[in-house]
């Protein structure tokens, strides 16, 4: 056997084997309300379709989630577990909802974000939502650029607000620090590095080509600042979730940000590789042309990266 996968069955698609949005938000609300009438009423549907939804949310995972009775509706054990699953898809997928129309290019925008590429994928996303909660007629557009593109955006007046990762500053813009971040080795599990007794040294990591942002990422600026030089990059890409994706595979190792890898590092994806004597910790900084200090939505957005 070539051990390809020919003439094995596909696998059912996720999309086939997990319920959609609008049938996890029914489960959440029959929980919360403890009535199947009531969370039909609240969604907006009759009770026969959401009784219906039901079953063929319980056919589809083959257990049963729900007790129906004269006094109401009370979720099974099994049901309770996959609510609590439920609950995290669903504010995932607000999440998403709060990035993907943020990046919708707005007529009616009042506010226009520029972030890099960590901040955009692992931070904004809630931070919009509870922008959305304090100021919910305030269109916003996003632009995710490496923190070089975020200062030229706002230099060229086409940002209210930025957030970038680097070292310093950028010249002409004005900054607050918003968090702190720590950059890590990671490689996947079958990577030599993975079975390392002792951390690696700063001079083999920068002597060694690993999969790396693009110039003028922050991500990258810290590391070769750190390390006093890069060797020649074995991939070069340009976003976060890439460049993991490259060291899931097995292409090679990668520095990336602590806020990026947390599930992968939990799901053994990726393993952290110790380094000895070098400092990877970062500033996470909201930044604005000097002299021009937020107002309206960007003050707004600024107080909530702080809360």
């Amino acid at each position: 056997m070539d051990g390809s996968g020919a003439g094995r069955p596909p696998a059912a698609s996720l999309a086939h084997r997990v319920p959609d949005l609008g049938a996890l938000e029914l489960l959440l609300a029959v929980a919360r309300l403890g009535s199947l009438g009531g969370a039909a009423r609240e969604l907006g549907i009759t009770q026969p379709a959401a009784s219906s939804r039901i079953r063929s949310m319980e056919r589809q995972l083959g257990v049963a989630l729900v007790d129906r009775s004269p006094r109401g509706s009370r979720l099974t054990d099994a049901g309770a577990l996959v609510t609590d699953w439920a609950r995290r898809v669903v504010e995932a997928a607000e999440a998403f909802d709060a990035g993907a129309q943020a990046l919708r290019d707005r007529r009616d925008s009042r506010l226009r974000v520029a972030a890099s590429m960590t901040i955009a994928e692992y931070l904004l996303p809630g931070w919009l939502i509870a922008l959305r909660s304090r100021r919910p007629d305030t269109a916003v557009s996003l632009l995710a650029g490496n923190s070089a593109v975020v200062a030229e955006r706002l230099l060229a007046g086409e940002a209210d607000l930025g957030f970038v990762e680097g070292l310093s500053v950028p010249s002409g813009l004005d900054s607050v620090v918003i968090a702190h971040d720590r950059l890590i080795l990671v490689t996947a599990p079958g990577h030599p590095w993975a079975r390392r007794r002792r951390p690696m040294s700063a001079r083999e990591l920068a002597s060694t080509p690993l999969i790396l942002r693009e110039t003028g990422s922050g991500t990258r600026q810290v590391l070769d600042v750190a390390l006093g030089g890069l060797a020649r990059p074995l991939i070069e890409l340009s976003s976060t979730t890439a460049v993991k994706a490259a060291a899931v595979s097995g292409a090679g190792p990668a520095v990336l940000s602590e806020l990026a890898v947390g599930e992968e590092l939990s799901l053994r994806r990726l393993v952290t590789v110790p380094v000895d004597g070098v400092a990877l910790r970062r500033d996470l900084r909201a930044v604005w042309p000097t002299g021009h200090r937020p107002t309206g939505p960007a003050r707004e957005l600024l107080s909530l990266t702080r809360a």
